[in-house]
């Protein structure tokens, strides 16, 4: 069954794969809805976004993503409230973070117009796959990459975008214990860290299998010079709370500008929590590590929204952060996916209602 809605071809699955998922065991990312968008840059433009049943796609072996890497993609959720009714959570920044890193990629920038109409057309179409579960959402992975064709280093001429959209659970439980990395570097100055692209999570997984290897879960990132300093937890911003302050690193040529990191300080400033951004050296942990005045390290991310850390590693030598009620970690948590998911006023702006 074929449609145009607001210029949108939609072509309807035969068949749902609905009924043959069990929505109270969601692992992350790893169940995928019917339909998904696909729209196709061509001859200097991009074409009418189309959507259609979600599908493998089809390449040459010359097509340039597989030799050179232009990918970027954005990370998002869906969440429905207790009246069915949809609802995003700050959509135009992750519009705008896709085209940042396109344009450091040599990839057209996207329409807003074609980014925001085809994902509320695909979210409408889908709605029913939006779980309700505490802690559960529609996890949604808009993403360009080069399927231009030709084995010469250089841009493609052809680009396809595409969202595609998974109902998940919780992309994190239990304590996650990281290691201080000291060796390998996530990014560099005037690289492409701040970018959301492929490469840069491709170039961060075996560092992490070394430390997967030494008992730890993640590696928290120091800069590429001296590693000296705190930069990254994973794939998430990081946070610490030395006392009562909380600290989180300046974005840069390095660091990924966090849409949730951003939604933290914002609500850290309106009740007066003392937040720093600053340069954040691993001795100045490792001593409020020794000393007892080092609360709290949390990783920051849409996936996880907020991730407590339970202890680190440095030197060979590891460090338990202590374990008490009423952490920045569950407030920041709560605030942000009560104001997602509609369940408490936002003063800030951020929901957005799919409709």
């Amino acid at each position: 069954m074929s449609a145009i809605i607001n210029n949108i071809e939609i072509v309807k699955t035969e068949s749902s794969k609905i009924n043959e998922v069990d929505f109270d065991n969601l692992k992350f990312g790893s169940v995928f809805s019917d339909h998904m968008l696909v729209c196709d840059y061509k001859n200097g433009k991009w074409e009418a976004p189309k959507i259609m049943p979600y599908q493998p796609i089809t390449l040459d072996p010359s097509a340039k993503i597989f030799h050179y890497g232009q990918s970027v993609f954005e990370g998002m959720k869906a969440y429905k409230d207790i009246n069915d009714k949809v609802w995003l959570f700050r959509p135009l920044d992750n519009w705008k973070r896709l085209n940042i890193s396109s344009k450091r990629l040599a990839i057209p920038e996207l329409p807003e117009d074609y980014f925001m109409e085809g994902l509320k057309a695909l979210l409408e179409l889908d709605k029913d796959w939006i779980p309700t579960n505490d802690g559960s959402s529609l996890y949604i992975r808009p993403f360009v990459f080069a399927s231009g064709e030709g084995f010469h280093a250089s841009p493609a001429d052809e680009y396809k975008f595409i969202i595609c959209t998974a109902p998940s659970g919780s992309y994190f439980s239990g304590d996650v214990k990281v290691l201080i990395e000291q060796t390998y570097s996530r990014s560099a100055n005037g690289g492409v860290g701040f970018a959301k692209a492929g490469g840069n999570y491709a170039g961060q997984f075996y560092p992490t299998q070394l430390a997967v290897k030494k008992g730890y879960q993640q590696v928290i990132w120091t800069d590429d010079n001296n590693h000296e300093y705190i930069e990254e937890a994973g794939a998430m911003n990081i946070f610490v709370r030395i006392n009562d302050t909380l600290i989180t690193g300046p974005t840069s040529d390095r660091i990924l500008d966090g849409i949730t990191r951003k939604s933290i300080i914002e609500i850290a400033e309106s009740q007066n929590i003392p937040v720093e951004v600053r340069k954040l050296s691993v001795k100045e942990v490792v001593e409020a590590a020794e000393n007892g005045t080092l609360k709290e390290m949390f990783g920051a991310g849409t996936a996880a929204v907020v991730s407590p850390i339970s202890g680190f590693g440095y030197n060979g030598v590891d460090y338990d952060l202590p374990k008490f009620d009423d952490t920045y970690a569950s407030y920041f948590k709560k605030r942000i996916t009560d104001i997602q998911t509609n369940k408490s006023e936002d003063p800030f702006g951020w929901r957005f209602k799919v409709e």
